[in-house]
């Protein structure tokens, strides 16, 4: 009919290449990993191809179900997935976005596959959750020689095999982490899931877990009080003898987003495991994990920007207002601007500290020192930004971006996520205040590197200089406020040596200098909009 006739409708933002962004390869090449240029640009083919946002839509749609009994009552614990997940996840482990980086010898690794979880993150975020886990538990499962020669081979393999079997009768392998109780929270101390020698060399774990992140792997790091105090365990699925370890998921997590992955509460009964690293030292254990999966929040918050910005970009460059489209109106030019700073700012500090975690990977300690602070401010600070820029590049698609076909309604719910994973805004500011008062080499790094761009914007400078006489004297009070300011600084002098002038002197202006409203699309008068839109729209 005549009047069903579609006019003035974006065509599908399909068919193109994810990883068509300046930003993302500069920083590739500049961080050491050039050479996985090309398997990045495979993965950009594969995430902005139809199939793999069908893929991303019903592993959302038709979200995870847990099976707790069989037909006849026997206890399975089981956790059923959509094909499509399958699908999403085979791709994620086939191209070594999980573990892989740490049996790769060639420097650039954890850089080469940052940018690929960024790339692929863009068809659909909630699987790589049990990716990144898998990616986190190696360092910290390093702290036992043997089960470390054990295991590492499986989780780093490159085949998806999914399944409950014996862990060393597997292609491969995931892991979770089991480690917040629902009394404590980030409070580790006040966890009360015990272990309990079980005279072989095993231990005994029993209690209940308020958040087990990934509960259908085949390994999981898990917090419990030993008789020496909070220790760190490796807790299979399937003992080695074949048997199901009495690990019961009690049930799923309804959450705001991240949909398509399973999160469960957990309850342990005897179940068998094998201590990682010392008795009474737990949490510096996990902490190891916990810091791999900080940069992957900062990562996936940088991968939601790049989407958002990307959506809105590609629907104002189609869609027709008053007369013209709406790309051209300067309006509508500074939000898409503004918006794409702070997505380029996001995705240029994420690079940044994974290039560092490749070097302290490799026994750089300047560099270790470095991320151990950068790393604290950055997931704060990106973090906190997701959610007002994933609202905002809503509002670029008008009526259409609140529906839930445009893919931003589930961008939107994904956004706060990284702030509550692991540690949330409070948690993170104080661990950066930790840092800087109680390891001052951490200090000395993150400045240094703040000192590499000075004398190149007079604006940076003077933000140094607030910063260094704010951080002399910190108090726990403005932890947030030195956060911020800290994360910001860093950012802009990433940008004033690396990025476009367009960006890094919109960024200056407005997040260094104040010349800027409360909202997205205040940029002040004379920032060049056009080259800055421009590198946020990848060509089909």
């Amino acid at each position: 009919m005549p009047t069903h006739e579609v006019t003035n409708q974006p065509p599908p933002l399909a068919g193109y290449d994810a990883s068509d962004d300046p930003a993302l390869l500069d920083a590739l090449r500049r961080e050491g990993a050039g050479w996985a240029e090309p398997g990045i640009r495979q993965l950009g083919r594969l995430a902005g191809d139809e199939k793999a946002q069908e893929n991303g839509r019903l592993a959302n749609e038709h979200p995870p179900a847990l099976r707790t009994h069989d037909r006849y009552g026997h206890r399975v614990d089981e956790v059923e997935f959509h094909p499509s997940w399958h699908e999403l996840m085979a791709v994620a482990i086939h191209h070594g976005l999980h573990a892989t980086p740490w049996r790769e010898r060639r420097p650039g690794a954890h850089v080469a596959r940052a940018a690929g979880l960024y790339v692929w993150g863009q068809a659909e975020a909630g699987h790589l959750c049990p990716v990144s886990m898998t990616y986190s538990i190696v360092p910290a499962l390093r702290h036992s020689r043997e089960l470390a020669a054990q295991f590492e081979p499986l989780l780093s393999a490159t085949h998806y095999d999914f399944g409950l079997r014996p862990p060393l009768s597997k292609n491969g392998l995931l892991a979770g982490m089991s480690m917040t109780e629902k009394q404590g929270g980030s409070d580790l101390r006040a966890n009360t899931t015990t272990a309990t020698p079980a005279g072989d060399g095993s231990y005994r774990i029993t209690g209940h877990k308020w958040f087990t992140s990934a509960p259908m792997g085949d390994l999981f790091m898990v917090l419990a009080q030993a008789p020496a105090g909070l220790s760190c365990f490796l807790l299979p699925r399937i003992a080695p003898d074949g048997t199901r370890n009495p690990m019961r998921l009690m049930r799923l997590k309804d959450k705001l987003g991240n949909r398509s992955n399973a999160s469960a509460e957990v309850e342990y009964e005897d179940a068998a495991a094998w201590l990682v690293g010392e008795e009474g030292r737990g949490v510096r254990v996990i902490l190891e994990m916990v810091n791999s999966t900080r940069l992957d929040c900062v990562l996936a918050a940088a991968t939601g920007m790049r989407l958002g910005v990307t959506h809105a970009a590609h629907h104002a460059a189609h869609r027709k207002a008053f007369g013209a489209n709406l790309i051209e109106a300067p309006l509508m030019a500074n939000v898409l601007a503004d918006l794409a700073v702070e997505s380029e700012a996001a995705t240029t500090v994420a690079l940044r500290l994974a290039g560092a975690t490749d070097r302290a990977a490799r026994g750089d300690e300047a560099e270790a020192a470095f991320r151990r602070l950068a790393l604290a401010v950055t997931k704060y600070w990106v973090c906190k930004q997701a959610p007002a820029h994933a609202a905002e590049a809503l509002e670029c698609l008008g009526g259409n971006g609140y529906v839930e076909e445009s893919g931003m309604p589930r961008l939107y719910r994904e956004a706060p996520l990284g702030s509550v994973w692991e540690g949330s805004g409070n948690v993170a500011a104080l661990d950066a205040l930790r840092a800087l008062t109680r390891q001052p080499e951490a200090a000395e790094a993150f400045f240094a590197e703040l000192e590499l761009a000075a004398g190149a914007d007079r604006r940076l400078d003077e933000a140094i200089a607030r910063l260094r006489k704010e951080a002399a004297h910190p108090a726990e009070s403005a932890a947030r406020r030195l956060a911020e300011a800290m994360a910001v600084t860093l950012q802009a002098a990433l940008l004033v040596r690396h990025g476009h002038p367009a960006v890094a002197d919109a960024f200056a202006a407005t997040r260094l200098a104040g010349d800027r409203g409360h909202a997205y699309g205040t940029l002040p008068p004379g920032i060049g909009t056009e080259p800055i839109i421009a590198r946020a729209a990848p060509a089909h």
